[in-house]
């Protein structure tokens, strides 16, 4: 479709749009038909990557995928002008060499707080939804050694206590929590509404190129697939959250696009559909699934926990989750069954 021809669509824009989560949602805006997405690649010549969002129904004539670094903020300028939404998926993981930044924390932070500004100045743009993560939202008291009795939207994790020794862990909770920090003080002074979504653990069905050591529905099979890595990313977030907030990718992208459609949103919310422990995972795997061999060490831990999950604002809007954790677990399993051949 030209782009002279898509004015009939309400715009919207996606960042980071080859991830795991950004083209779950992408497809769910083509499926609805009503927008024309602009979507954005770090790497245009990444042809497998551009080829995830080409081949979405639909894609042919309301999809245009633009090229965008998220650690140069300013190249988002054209994929976000005309929009009247953007979700800002996109954030940075790996440290690049010879960066413009000296950390992660220093790049999430340029890069929301840019295309913030982009938005602004569009002049079109209504509504900037970002994609935060529960990892800023430890309910840890200020000394760290101990959690409060809830976990709610006015828990923040407390950068200043030595959370984890992992570099790649730590720089991604530093980062995420300064991050959305960062935008929701910048939408105190601005017109623009913003809405912050920290979205927990998520997982279900994913493709293949989603389903690798580092991403979210690989973690959340981690204690049978037996990754190392896995295993110590559960055990963190538990340290750090108490027990594991948990999300349905579908729940995920319902989630982000109600954060568009509802009326004056604005401002903070957590999203997860269950809150449970590691053990109570791996003893739901013993149980359903025994020809998996479920170590007994991921059972021995504590299955309670007495922090309450006291998060309602989202529900309190009127958003209902579709999924259980019976239902991300076993849709969990069916990539472990495609994709490791177990």
């Amino acid at each position: 479709m030209a782009e002279e021809n898509s004015s009939r669509y309400c715009k919207v824009c996606v960042t980071g749009g080859a991830g795991y989560i950004a083209s779950s949602l992408i497809k769910h805006l083509l499926n609805n038909g009503s927008y024309f997405v602009h979507a954005t690649l770090r790497n245009l010549g990444d042809t497998e990557k551009l080829s995830r969002l080409t081949k979405i129904p639909g894609a042919e004539t309301r999809l245009k995928v633009f090229e965008a670094d998220v650690f140069n903020p300013q190249q988002f300028e054209a994929a976000i002008r005309d929009c009247q939404f953007v979700f800002h998926v996109a954030s940075p993981f790996v440290f690049p060499k010879n960066s413009q930044f000296k950390d992660i924390s220093e790049a999430a932070i340029a890069s929301v707080l840019g295309i913030a500004k982009l938005c602004i100045e569009s002049g079109t743009v209504k509504r900037l939804i970002y994609t935060a993560s529960v990892v800023g939202v430890s309910p840890l008291k200020d000394d760290g050694n101990a959690f409060m009795d809830f976990i709610d939207e006015t828990c923040w994790t407390p950068l200043h206590i030595p959370l984890v020794t992992s570099s790649i862990h730590k720089d991604y909770i530093i980062s995420k929590t300064e991050a959305e920090r960062a935008l929701l003080k910048l939408e105190e002074g601005s017109k623009m509404e913003v809405v912050t979504l920290a979205l927990g653990l998520v997982a279900g069905e994913a493709s293949r190129s989603h389903y690798h050591e580092y991403s979210s529905p690989a973690l959340i099979v981690s204690q049978i697939t037996k990754s190392e890595f896995g295993n110590s990313s559960l055990k963190l977030l538990e340290q750090l959250l108490g027990k594991l907030p948990i999300l349905h990718i579908e729940d995920a992208c319902q989630a982000l696009i109600f954060s568009m459609v509802k009326d004056s949103l604005h401002g903070r919310f957590l999203c997860a559909s269950d809150y449970v422990s590691s053990a109570e995972i791996a003893h739901y795997f013993h149980k359903n699934y025994p020809e998996f061999q479920v170590q007994q060490v991921h059972m021995d831990g504590p299955t309670n926990s007495n922090i309450k999950w006291a998060s309602t604002k989202l529900i309190d809007e009127g958003f209902n989750y579709n999924h259980d954790m019976k239902s991300i677990l076993d849709d969990s399993l069916k990539n472990v069954r495609r994709f490791n051949g177990l």
